[in-house]
Order: C-alpha cells, then structure tokens, then sequence
C-alpha cells in the first residue's frame, strides 16, 4: 500500500507553497488507496517551537487535510538518528569537523548543490587521536560524511526512481552524490542533521512515495547514497514545481509570504485554495 507524508518544519507559518505540497500528498494517498502521514521536522531547536507546530497543524487542519496515524514529531526522537549516526562513525565514514562557518567560506573554491560553500576537507586529515583531544577539551564540532571513504564503499552507480504523478509510471534517474562532496550529517548545534534525519524517518515510517519540492532534488543524490550506506529502504521520488510570487521568486517564510492563517484571517475559504492549488 503506498505511504505518502507531509513533513513541514515548525519555523514558521505555513504558506501557499506548503499548502500546495500537503494537498498534493493528501491526494494522491486518496487516488492510490494508500496512507497520508504528517512529520513535524523540528530538529532545528534554535528556530522552531511547538507553538509553531501546533500551528502548522491547525492550518492543516483548516485545509480540510486529515492524516491517517499519529504525526511523528522528530524532536522525540533523537536516538533513531543518533543510531545511525554511530553507524557510519564505526565504518569510519564520518569525522569531526571543528572549522568555522567563516573559516569554511574563506577556504571553500566552490560552492555546493545548494549554493553553500563546498567543504574543502580541512579536517578530514586530522589524526584520530588529535580529534579525540579536542572533543575531550570541549571544543565545538560537527560530523561530515567522508564521500571518498562513503563512495569506495559503495562506488555505485548511484540511483533512484522518479514517479510520475498522474499514471506513477516510474524511470531510473542517475545520482551524483559526489557533488555534495564531505556534507554535515550532524551539526554542531543539532546532534543530527535534515539529510539523515529524512532518512532515517522514511524507512521508520515506511514511505513508499516522497513527493517534495524541487528545490530538494539534488538532496535527493545524497539521501540515495546514505540509504544504501544505511541499507535502508528506497522510496520513489516526485519533485513538484515550486509555486512563486509576483516577482517569480519562490514562496518562502523568509520573505514574508502570505500565510495560511494570514489569508484565513482575510476571508480566504480552505476551498478557494484547494481549487486554485489543485484545478
């Protein structure tokens, strides 16, 4: 039976964006006879509450979308994630990172699949027990994945399966994981990170379809390759257009797009917005 999920992070409102991506999931859980699951992807403590979760579920809730078990909220589970953490550390995939942000971007020649610099490997040489030291003094760190140990582990080919909407027909979609080259799996602040966290709760919840937004389909290339690292469950992927404002730039909470409880407060019905999202 095919799993379908919604999993908005609580760092603020809700938007049309999202509402687009919750109704599309929603729906397609009912055309296909399968389950609509909704994840509070929280693990952000310094940016999201549960006041903002609450929240994100009203507006759900207000947008006629009802979802089939409880929500899984991420916060509660941080040992699922520190599990695989270990994983990878034990297989010497991962090393600690004590760079900077700012010592990263003064070093970094290139820039990643997200436009951030790309980690130029400062730390991955560092002898074991010179890392060891530092963490025992206290010093702030991160965990990068090692690519070049992760991919002659798994030298691939790497890749994974895109479904279309209407018909869920599906084709075999080539991954560069490379690209993204020694990514943060757990940050400095957050003992995990949004890829391995994804992971991690996909298979735990059993999804079968992921449909997100494009602005995620390069991570897509990373989370392929941490699945098989994990031996973990692959679910088919469908990555929808993102929606835009007047400008053409992408709805987003950072630029103050109208919210869902904005336009219900101007008389906005849940029914007006399902047929301009869905027609």
């Amino acid at each position: 039976m095919p799993i379908f999920r919604f999993a908005p992070s609580p760092n603020g409102r809700l938007h049309l964006g999202h509402a687009y991506s919750a109704l599309l999931n929603a729906k397609l859980a009912q055309q296909t006879g399968g389950t609509f699951l909704v994840r509070i992807e929280d693990i952000d403590i310094t940016r999201c509450s549960p006041t903002l979760a609450d929240q994100c579920l009203t507006d759900l809730l207000w947008l006629g979308i009802e979802w089939d078990e409880g929500v899984r909220i991420q916060s509660e589970h941080w040992a699922d994630y520190t599990g695989a953490l270990i994983s990878l550390i034990s297989r010497d995939l991962l090393y600690p990172c004590f760079c900077t942000r700012k010592e990263i971007a003064e070093a970094a020649t290139q820039k990643d699949p997200d436009g951030a610099p790309l980690y130029p490997g400062t730390c991955r040489h560092i002898p074991s027990h010179e890392s060891e030291n530092l963490i025992e003094q206290g010093v702030s760190h991160s965990w990068r994945l090692n690519m070049d140990n992760a991919l002659a582990l798994m030298p691939g080919p790497h890749s994974y399966t895109r479904f279309a909407l209407h018909s869920l027909a599906t084709q075999s979609v080539a991954a560069n994981p490379a690209r993204w080259g020694d990514v943060i799996l757990a940050r400095k602040e957050i003992p995990t990170s949004y890829h391995i966290s994804v992971v991690v709760d996909d298979a735990l919840q059993n999804i079968t379809h992921v449909v997100r937004g494009a602005d995620l389909e390069a991570a897509t290339d990373l989370h392929t390759l941490l699945q098989t690292l994990l031996n973990l469950p692959k679910p088919l992927y469908h990555h929808h257009p993102l929606l835009t404002g007047e400008e053409g730039d992408k709805l987003s909470k950072s630029k103050n797009s109208p919210s869902i409880a904005q336009l219900r407060e101007d008389g906005v019905t849940p029914a007006s917005i399902r047929q301009q999202l869905l027609a």
